[in-house]
């Protein structure tokens, strides 16, 4: 990536992110967003990176890994400079929808808001995940990969962790990988509660995305999961919205895992239904809340 400098980025993600490997190789992270605040080199850290990116011509980007790794790294960076930069009355907002567009519908959400600057053009959060990363013009190159969804980090506990090095045209195959069978292997994003199968709930607002990829949500769990399971419904876990800042927190989420002798070789995903009824799935989540 020719004339751009992802050097603090991962200064940030070295210095203030902790990576927690959970029963059963999941993996969960939190970052410490009080202890960066109260760094000294924060401001200029910042200012490095906005302005390599706000410099950077994007037309340079002429192979599929460069191109990916780049937009997945300037979502994960925009998305820790707005939580460590807009701070009403001096404090950390406790999730990303205090910004508004959930509490307060006349405000954008920050994944609205159009406060970033990629090669002089300002994109929001929402446009360089869905228009870029998952758009049409990745979609027509063969560049589209559903596993983007477990790279970009939306700040919140029920996101797919936030990783401690950033990707590269080297590493991110292998962390797309990684991160997607890491993320089967957690009990916040798929976990077996006797016959049910409960999946995150970015597979109902990017169902397409998935069946794209594998003709179907089951199918695309069915190729990145590493264990096998079968006759299972499947439903979907609340999400969780609270900052993955609270490392102590983060650790009672994630610290009730699939037990892996449970479920056995005898079970595998196969006519995967999806379960719609809220009250036996609320019933069933309480032992995770």
């Amino acid at each position: 990536m020719r004339g751009y400098q992802s050097r603090p980025l991962q200064t940030l993600l070295s210095n203030y992110l902790i990576e927690q490997t959970l029963l059963g190789n999941g993996l969960a992270s939190a970052f410490d967003y009080q202890a960066a605040l109260a760094d000294t080199d924060l401001a200029q850290t910042l200012e490095l990176q906005r302005k390599a990116l706000a410099g950077f011509d994007t037309g340079t980007l002429e192979a599929q890994k460069e191109s990916v790794a780049f937009w997945v790294n300037a979502y994960n960076f925009f998305m820790l400079e707005q939580i460590l930069t807009e701070r009403p009355d001096g404090q950390l907002v406790a999730s990303v929808w205090d910004y508004g567009g959930r509490v307060n519908p006349f405000v954008d959400s920050v994944f609205e808001r159009k406060n970033f600057v990629i090669g002089g053009e300002r994109f929001s959060l929402s446009q360089i995940e869905k228009g870029v990363l998952l758009g049409e013009d990745y979609q027509s190159r063969g560049w589209k990969d559903a596993r983007v969804h477990f790279a970009v980090n939306c700040a919140s506990v029920g996101c797919p962790p936030l990783r401690e090095q950033i990707y590269t045209t080297a590493n991110l195959e292998a962390l797309l990988e990684e991160n997607t069978r890491r993320a089967f292997n957690t009990q916040r994003h798929l976990r077996v509660t006797g016959n049910t199968l409960y999946g995150t709930e970015l597979f109902k607002w990017y169902r397409q995305d998935f069946v794209e990829a594998e003709g179907s949500v089951q199918a695309f769990i069915r190729r990145w999961i590493t264990s096998t399971m079968t006759g299972l419904l499947i439903c979907r876990p609340t999400w969780g919205w609270q900052f993955s800042s609270d490392v102590e927190k983060m650790m009672e989420i994630f610290s009730i895992c699939i037990d892996q002798k449970r479920i056995g070789a005898r079970l595998c995903i196969t006519n995967v239904k999806i379960h719609n009824d809220r009250s036996k799935m609320n019933s069933k989540l309480e032992m995770v809340r």
